[in-house]
């Protein structure tokens, strides 16, 4: 019979799935796309957001140049999924950065990068879905100041999409993917059309005069300047993120694997450059001005402004491309929010499957390898879900904020990986005698070798410029993550090395007797089976106790145990405290100090409910004695259960004792 909670997971997952439906949850290409590429593909949707927010600290001048870091964005996301083609033809197997850097650069430099890998999946969750909330003020304003709760709701909603199963969460993510590439591309299209012909306007913002920070009054000229230009570029890398997750998920692709995974990778790289592209030229074409403070960093007519909601930049752009409150004005903008909810889905994707690996090689607990009831690591999903709330609520979903201690995780394991297949190749050119395999070889290599020098600078550009501003935060988790992975391999290996079976005479050795101990708390029918079934075994010895908390109710159940003749003894233990436990530990404690060869198995009564209500009023003394009996060394504890008339099938056929 299904209980409460059981016949909620169906509800909301789903029946399971067997084994054999395994391979029907494998992606094509149409499919795949959204599923692994809907992260790095949304980036477009707060990347511009941060480029042109970190440049506006030192005025309408330094907004300009916001295309050129862009291009400069752009030039390392292709080079970066360039180099991203060679590791899933080298490592197919779902390992993706992880793996590649376990086996070329050793477990040290592998368990950094599964590290920051986790904290940067857990970062995509949050950072994505706090813009989402965002857009969905743009289009409710009166949701403005619930953008946490918002967020929050949302990895709920998701996390439940994705414990029913990777296909699944594909096809309800491939219509607002494409939808949101259609739109944005198509405004973008339109806009440059509009600019062309000289009927483009200016956004509702061009109106305000940017206000300097102290500082960079001379713009982007000097030190400070240099150094703003870097952390603009720095926050439009994130336009980056998600690329590895595709390495993660080759597993999950339809054959062949790794030339889909290889060509999914092309198509996210030449839209995401695209997108980025089209949208920071259209930006500077109609003059939007996007600040982190509006209340004292724009000025209308020398005054600042009052009670302005500052909108994102794509709202800004579509509300100037195609009018306010216009249908097509409110495609882009849902779009836009529904693709920044569904990126979440590259990390629930890429998270379990890394995650697994993990636990494969002994850094997270087993039960992350676990596939549940539709063969999702749903261990993993939960856990992601579960980070990523603490995160959006600490910040109350601040795009800004978050997106501080974003990218530097990613830029850690692209830098890694791309090390780790230099070194990969140039192995593998010591063995291959094949001339055109070493051609192809020394190509990758190279490919690589220029992902490694970018990447690197990178990393060094962000770890500077947002070390401050929260890149602290992300480094100390990645710390943190490592330490307690480590600890988790240190313990599974002492756990097995104590348990390795060897010629030990003390474990090989039959105990010398065998003591049956039943509790006792009244005389009725699951005290006399368990009796029976502890008859059945043939102990050497055979006892029975009782703890007396109720005097009365005690004499009553030795009057009862007396009248029935029942050929075992019966043992009351005074408990002076009314308490249960402590009386029989120290019960046992005393027979085993008397007898320390011998082995005492301990005969529990126990009901089985068929209702989740009735399990909170039964069996709670019993699971408290159980607990406590497992630290008890030469003590066993058997169960027997007796079934209530609320936990039987009627249809089932009657069983023995029945």
């Amino acid at each position: 019979m299904l209980t409460f909670f059981n016949a909620l997971k169906r509800i909301l997952v789903g029946r399971p799935y067997g084994n054999e439906r395994l391979s029907h949850t494998l992606l094509r290409k149409r499919v795949a796309l959204p599923v692994y590429a809907s992260d790095a593909l949304s980036s477009a949707a707060y990347a511009p957001d941060e480029i042109l927010l970190t440049l506006a600290l030192a005025g309408v001048a330094a907004v300009t140049v916001s295309p050129w870091v862009g291009l400069a964005v752009i030039v390392v996301l292709l080079t970066v999924v360039a180099s991203y083609r060679q590791n899933v033809h080298a490592y197919p197997s779902g390992g993706g950065d992880y793996e590649i850097a376990s086996e070329n650069l050793g477990r040290r430099a592998g368990l950094t990068v599964g590290s920051a890998l986790l904290v940067d999946y857990v970062l995509t969750v949050a950072v994505s879905m706090s813009s989402a909330s965002q857009y969905l003020v743009t289009v409710i304003p009166a949701l403005h100041g619930r953008q946490g709760l918002l967020a929050a709701a949302g990895v709920v909603i998701l996390m439940l999409v994705n414990l029913r199963g990777v296909k699944e969460a594909g096809k309800i993510f491939a219509f607002p993917t494409y939808l949101f590439l259609a739109s944005v591309l198509g405004m973008c299209a339109a806009g440059l059309f509009q600019a062309a012909t000289g009927t483009l306007a200016q956004a509702p913002s061009a109106a305000f005069d940017l206000v300097p920070e102290a500082g960079l009054d001379a713009g982007l000229t000097g030190l400070a300047g240099a150094f703003l230009l870097l952390r603009a570029f720095s926050s439009g890398a994130a336009a980056l993120t998600g690329v590895e997750a595709i390495s993660n998920g080759v597993p999950t692709f339809r054959k062949p694997k790794s030339t889909n995974a290889a060509t999914t990778l092309l198509l996210l790289g030449g839209l995401a450059a695209l997108m980025l592209a089209g949208i920071l030229t259209l930006a500077t074409l109609t003059k939007v001005h996007f600040v982190q403070n509006p209340a004292t960093q724009l000025l209308l007519n020398g005054a600042p402004v009052q009670d302005y909601l500052q909108h994102p930049v794509i709202s800004q752009l579509a509300e100037t491309v195609f009018g306010d409150g216009s249908l097509l004005f409110y495609i882009v903008v849902v779009a836009t929010g529904l693709i920044l909810v569904f990126a979440s889905n590259t990390a629930f994707n890429g998270f379990p499957i890394l995650a697994s690996v993990l636990a494969r090689d002994g850094y997270l607990p087993r039960q992350m390898r676990t596939r549940g009831d539709r063969l999702a690591f749903s261990n993993g999903i939960i856990a992601l879900g579960l980070a990523a709330l603490v995160l959006i609520l600490a910040f109350n979903a601040d795009v800004t904020r978050l997106i501080q201690l974003y990218i530097v995780g990613v830029f850690v394991s692209f830098t890694a990986s791309q090390l780790g297949m230099i070194r990969h190749w140039t192995r593998k050119l010591r063995t291959e005698r094949n001339k055109e395999a070493r051609r192809r070889m020394r190509r990758s290599r190279v490919i690589n070798a220029c992902g490694f020098g970018m990447t690197s600078v990178v990393l060094v550009i962000v770890v500077i410029t947002k070390f401050e501003h929260g890149a602290w935060i992300a480094l100390l988790a990645m710390a943190f993550l490592y330490a307690v992975m480590n600890s988790i391999r240190i313990h599974y290996q002492s756990v097995a090395e104590e348990l390795r079976v060897e010629d030990d005479p003390e474990v090989l050795a039959l105990p010398s007797r065998v003591n049956a101990v039943i509790l006792v708390s009244k005389v009725h029918k699951p005290v006399l089976r368990a009796l029976a079934y502890a008859r059945a075994s043939r102990p050497s010895s055979l006892n029975a106790i009782i703890v007396d908390l109720d005097p009365e109710e005690t004499q009553k159940t030795v009057d009862d145990w007396e009248r029935l003749r029942i050929p075992v003894p019966l043992t009351v233990l005074s408990s002076p405290y009314r308490e249960t436990v402590s009386p029989v530990l120290a019960y046992l404690r005393e027979a085993r100090r008397s007898s320390p060869r011998e082995l005492f198995v301990v005969y529990i009564p126990e009901y089985v409910v068929g209702r989740w209500w009735e399990q909170l009023v039964h069996n709670q003394t019993a699971l408290r004695i159980k607990t406590r009996l497992h630290f008890e060394p030469g003590i066993m504890v058997a169960s027997v259960p007796w079934q209530l008339a609320s936990s039987r099938d009627k249809t089932a056929a009657p069983g023995p004792g029945d």
